[in-house]
């Protein structure tokens, strides 16, 4: 509702209630306006209709791909919406993803952990709730301003002024956005995966991600030592999140399914077959094994399959996990995908050990002769050393054309000696154009970057430390924050006013009239920027 139409009904419903005569009209429909998702599941069906709708607009033109960074504190994902205002006018087409490998590292009771799923499980639907509230804090700062503006215009008789910022606070944009948030595993059988996802759902997201790993011995995706399940198994969970968003009435949730098989080579049990060719049989097809002649080839605790007609004896680790064939990866990739786009999931994420356009592509291209929407989220992941994948992907394209590389050393090519050579530039190029690429190409439609801020954090406060406990003293901080905020027009230079010092301000207005204390008078150093 406008709010000038808001200001009219709530001014007719203080009227039937004249013991309300100190309550201004004017503020309870800014109340409202600077509060517009009351829960997290209105929050949860504003975000997967976003997400749903930025879907389709990828299948007609793949130049409409979108993007996220990660976040572990709802002030990070605050500033990073904020930011894209301020740059880019409009939150279109940018979201935030919450990282269970930040959840772990960051946000447990135990302290740091490794991507393990060892984090208490609560961790997860907690960060979203933060993520929104700060984001939902966001919207009243911005509005706050808006309507400050709009008193001083209404105070000033300048109407002109007060309708363009009563156009301006009709039309704002929220800084809600979707999340795509990380389960890992699941956190257990079924029924926990379906408790955990109602708890992310109801804290507001519409998008969960869950990778077909076993969950007690779940690792991050580019560490080794990854085991998944039968894909029986990952499909109870893919099902158990859709009878979730189901249930809280959020019938457009978005269900991310990722496969590591790619880089896992093991598993932890035999699947499941009831005749040649199924699923489960398809699955133990890529078990490594001896074929099995004779009986007396068959020791004690040894498991037998039929496996293309022959008996064979799979390859059975001391930890009791069974072995795929080597070389297997990108067709159980294929596999996965094809299964879970087949059986409820929207959009699929493959874990790769590098990032390269040619080998996505050629796995998508499979899987989408047979399913020809797939859609994939892809994780730009700081775990790749970007600047040597891609120097040395321009080195043996150089090469297998016939170019010159005898200047290069491929195996020393992360060096600064080469950052301002035509390889190098030619590399910095194909970055920079990798989201582009593999959206028109590898069929991405969503590309993040799973935890950029544990580095950028780092980075910073090591630049920090270095200047302020160094020679540079206190000007490591004025140069380098204070100075950079202010020029650059970062919202936290005001940190007060960010944190919500004029909205308290303005509330105690509301509440207290001219009997309120405020912090915002004459002598708050806030006035200095």
């Amino acid at each position: 509702m406008p709010y000038a139409n808001d200001v009219d009904a709530i001014a007719s419903l203080l009227k039937q209630n004249p013991t309300w005569k100190s309550i201004k009209p004017e503020d309870a429909a800014r109340l409202r306006a600077q509060n517009r998702f009351q829960t997290g599941l209105d929050i949860a069906r504003y975000t997967a209709r976003i997400m749903r709708e930025d879907m389709a607009a990828y299948d007609k033109d793949t130049s409409k791909y979108t993007q996220s960074l990660g976040c572990w504190h709802g002030f990070i994902g605050q500033q990073k919406m904020i930011s894209i205002k301020k740059h880019f006018s409009s939150t279109k087409g940018r979201y935030l993803y919450l990282s269970g490998w930040m959840v772990a590292a960051l946000r447990s009771e135990f302290g740091p952990l490794p991507d393990q799923s060892m984090h208490e499980k609560t961790a997860v639907p907690s960060l979203i709730e933060e993520l929104y509230t700060f984001l939902r804090q966001a919207d009243s700062w911005e509005l706050n301003h808006l309507f400050r503006d709009l008193e001083e215009a209404n105070k000033a008789g300048d109407t002109a002024r007060a309708k363009e910022l009563e156009t301006r606070i009709d039309n704002h944009e929220t800084h809600v956005v979707p999340i795509i948030a990380d389960i890992d595993a699941g956190f257990g059988n079924a029924e926990a995966t379906y408790l955990l996802s109602k708890k992310m759902i109801e804290a507001g997201a519409c998008c969960i991600q869950i990778e077909n790993q076993v969950s007690d011995e779940k690792q991050c995706g580019h560490q080794a030592g990854k085991v998944t399940v039968p894909h029986a198994d990952f499909l109870s969970k893919i099902n158990a999140v859709r009878l979730a968003f189901l249930e809280l009435g959020v019938d457009e949730g978005v269900i991310v399914a990722r496969t590591d098989s790619l880089g896992a080579g093991l598993t932890q049990k035999i699947a499941v077959t009831e005749e040649p060719g199924d699923l489960g049989d398809q699955y133990n097809s890529y078990l490594d094994g001896d074929e099995i002649a004779k009986a007396e080839d068959i020791n004690n605790g040894d498991v037998v399959i039929k496996q293309n007609g022959k008996l064979v004896k799979p390859k059975r680790l001391a930890s009791g996990l069974f072995q795929f064939k080597p070389d297997t990866g990108e067709d159980r990739v294929v596999l996965d995908c094809i299964t879970s786009l087949q059986n409820g999931a929207d959009m699929l994420w493959i874990e790769t050990e590098k990032p390269h356009v040619g080998q996505i592509a050629g796995m998508v291209n499979r899987i989408k002769a047979v399913v020809p929407d797939a859609k994939l989220v892809y994780n730009n992941s700081p775990s790749f050393n970007w600047t040597l994948n891609f120097r040395q992907q321009v080195f043996d394209a150089w090469k297998e054309e016939g170019k010159d590389v005898s200047a290069y050393d491929r195996a020393k090519l992360m060096s600064e000696e080469y950052d301002n050579t035509e390889l190098g530039q030619l590399a910095d190029e194909w970055t920079a154009n990798f989201q582009r690429d593999a959206a028109r190409e590898a069929g991405i439609f969503h590309h993040l970057i799973t935890l950029p801020t544990y580095h950028t954090a780092a980075l910073s406060t090591d630049n920090l430390a270095k200047g302020y406990f160094g020679d540079e003293g206190m000007l490591a901080y004025v140069a380098g924050v204070q100075r950079k905020e202010i020029r650059e027009g970062i919202a936290t230079v005001k940190h007060q006013d960010m944190a919500g010092s004029n909205i308290g301000d303005d509330h105690k207005e509301f509440f207290a009239g001219d009997a309120a204390l405020k912090a915002g008078g004459s002598d708050n150093t806030m006035n200095q920027f």
